[in-house]
């Protein structure tokens, strides 16, 4: 039971990670009001990329299970969350313009600026690649780990 446990509180714990890091990184740079406003504005966004990196976190953790319980299981373990994390926190980088001037990050920041909404929808195509190929390995280790159980 604990088993089956684990990869939830892991989803949970990564789902709420991303969204502290949303959160606190927007708020050191523009402040409280500002970052409630651009989570009212881009909610669906922001969750959804959390959610994400939820069910990978929660899918890599039970595939990881699986691989453990069957030893052939071991080379289907990839995932990553990297780019829901990145996607997410694009939305935020033009506002390293405060921090980063000198460096001539104005026209990368400009630009991820102008188009903020295009970042997200990458990110979430990349997400929904990412909890593609990990649920295919989950369903492709399962099968093997049944396949050796059946006899």
């Amino acid at each position: 039971m604990r088993e089956a446990i684990a990869p939830v509180v892991a989803g949970v714990a990564a789902f709420s990670t991303l969204l502290a890091i949303y959160f606190g990184v927007l708020t050191l740079l523009s402040g409280w009001s500002f970052t409630l406003s651009q989570f009212a504005e881009f909610w669906p966004y922001t969750v959804t990329l959390a959610l994400g990196f939820g069910a990978q976190a929660g899918l890599y953790l039970h595939l990881r299970q699986l691989s453990l319980q069957h030893h052939h299981a071991h080379h289907v373990i990839a995932a990553s969350g990297t780019t829901s994390t990145a996607a997410m926190l694009a939305c935020c980088t033009h506002y390293l313009a405060n921090l980063l001037p000198v460096l001539g990050a104005v026209g990368v920041v400009s630009l991820a600026a102008q188009y903020q909404v295009e970042l997200f929808w990458i990110g979430l195509a990349f997400n929904a690649a990412g909890l593609a190929y990990i649920g295919r390995q989950v369903w492709l280790a399962r099968r093997a780990f049944l396949g050796s159980h059946t006899c």
